[in-house]
């Protein structure tokens, strides 16, 4: 069941805690790296890039090599072999090889700068063999910031880092993890998902992509008990996965006395697409903006309703309110929190 509150133009649409309902929420799509990123992997062979650092190293075979030391070259039978001192990639995408020259490298493997570094030295020293290296890969790496152990630059490895990854070789979060959430930035594009959802689900624990920026932030959650409860208070969330059963037990239940066992609401701004999903909404509050006030209701006087609001899942900043009066009254306190929540802050904490 939908309707309106007590009148047409009521300013929230009151939703039934039933087993159809419960099924449009527990649907609703929630924000995810895998849809909004896709599967990306990384390509098997990695390239050289401006900015990452090589290291060359040189064999001559026999006697009188380009870079041997006069005084070995008597002494040491066999090939030889020099060290070139680390390079970092310069703005064109060259390097200096003595007697090779300038070598371009951006963009290409390292068996590729070997073949060009040894075509560069032929007819100059005798059979010359090289071996590249990257030492310091910073065009494919990835940022880690925020409430880490340790915030770092990581390479990236050429078979792939999945998220949780790169996070855990910082070190791993500080934060307790239902209070974490880990924000992905990728070419303009921000996206914020609970640490518990990536768990719970693998495909959300996607591979990232060199220059990607992964933070990670705590977000104490809570909800708001007010009404007939054994406590009127903001409480916050010890765990992940907080239900409403659990809810009405951390406000210390309900006073028989006062409260309505009909008149048990959750209050939130749920996105309007989700909203669409529920029977006869009334058309004026599908206009009211990205969100809608809803009230959630729940009639703990038949038994059945217990087990629904175990399944019914509680999010960050809800309402608890149980009522000691008719419907009318939860009008003049939707009304009262509407004044007190902006639509932005409200659409800003159901994309959270």
């Amino acid at each position: 069941m939908v309707s309106a509150g007590g009148s047409q133009d009521a300013p929230f649409a009151l939703v039934d805690i039933t087993d159809e309902n419960l099924a449009v929420v527990a649907n609703w799509h929630r924000p995810s790296f895998s849809a909004v990123y896709g599967d990306y992997r990384s390509p098997k062979v990695q390239r050289v890039d401006v900015g990452d650092t090589v290291q060359i190293n040189i064999w001559e075979t026999g006697s009188g090599g380009l870079y041997t030391v006069p005084g070995i070259d008597r002494t040491t039978p066999g090939s030889r072999i020099s060290s070139i001192p680390d390079q970092v990639v310069a703005r064109d995408g060259s390097i200096n090889v003595p007697y090779a020259g300038r070598i371009r490298v951006a963009g290409k493997t390292p068996p590729e700068i070997e073949e060009l570094i040894v075509q560069g030295l032929e007819g100059k020293t005798a059979d010359p063999q090289a071996m590249v290296t990257l030492t310091r890969n910073v065009s494919h790496s990835v940022t880690v910031t925020g409430d880490v152990t340790n915030g770092a630059l990581v390479p990236l490895n050429p078979k792939g880092d999945r998220l949780l990854d790169v996070i855990a070789q910082t070190g791993g979060i500080r934060a307790p993890v239902h209070e974490a959430f880990i924000t992905v930035s990728r070419e303009g594009t921000s996206l914020t998902v609970p640490m518990q959802a990536i768990l719970a689900n693998t495909q959300e624990n996607i591979y990232v992509r060199p220059a990607d920026v992964i933070t990670v932030f705590r977000a104490p959650q809570s909800f708001t008990a007010v009404g007939a409860t054994g406590q009127n208070a903001v409480i916050p969330f010890d765990a992940s996965g907080l239900t409403l059963e659990e809810a009405m037990g951390k406000a210390g239940g309900l006073i028989d006395h006062r409260a309505d066992p009909r008149g048990v609401f959750v209050l939130r701004y749920e996105p309007t697409t989700l909203v669409r999903g529920y029977a006869d909404v009334p058309p004026h509050l599908l206009h009211y903006g990205n969100v809608v006030p809803v009230a959630y209701r729940l009639d703990i006087g038949d038994p059945v309703s217990l087990f629904r609001a175990r399944r019914f899942a509680m999010r960050d900043k809800d309402i608890l309110y149980v009522s000691t009066a008719p419907i009318s009254e939860l009008e003049k306190v939707f009304r009262l929190v509407g004044q007190l929540s902006a639509p932005g802050i409200a659409a800003y904490n159901v994309s959270r």
